[in-house]
């Protein structure tokens, strides 16, 4: 089963965390200084949130899979629907490690398909991959770092 991914830029990442605790009604699952998310079920969103010098509001949109397999029919799928994919194998995004498919839909809204398989204890790699040519035919300025 697979989940839906949002991450959000925000300005204060105490007082959203406020605000998201209480209207999930739970802490989050994961926090750090710059980040946090929550892994809920209903409904069932990888809902994170982070401050890292983006612009607030909606950074990307995605979906996490249960398992590399699901992963790839998903990314295949994407590949099927004519859109170029950026592919990341056992990167280190969001204190996690993921395996990833990056894509830019025809609005220019990035989504990220990803497996995580494990956790991480740095946010991850936004410099080497700011710097690659992107997802699909974003600019590279609009490429997606570290989720």
């Amino acid at each position: 089963m697979k989940r839906l991914h949002l991450h959000v830029g925000v300005a204060d990442l105490a007082q959203s965390i406020r605000f998201y605790e209480t209207l999930f009604g739970a802490p989050p699952a994961v926090r750090r200084e710059d980040y946090a998310k929550w892994m809920l079920d209903d409904p069932r969103v990888n809902f994170a949130i982070s401050a890292r010098g983006r612009a607030a509001g909606v950074d990307h949109l995605g979906i996490q899979t249960e398992s590399a397999e699901e992963l790839g029919a998903l990314a295949a799928r994407l590949k099927a629907a004519g859109a170029e994919t950026f592919d990341q194998q056992a990167t280190t995004c969001c204190y996690a490690r993921s395996d990833k498919s990056w894509v830019s839909d025809p609005a220019g809204v990035r989504w990220e398909t990803f497996h995580t398989f494990g956790e991480a204890t740095s946010y991850g790699e936004d410099a080497p991959l700011a710097a690659s040519a992107g997802c699909g035919d974003a600019p590279k300025a609009a490429a997606p770092a570290c989720c």
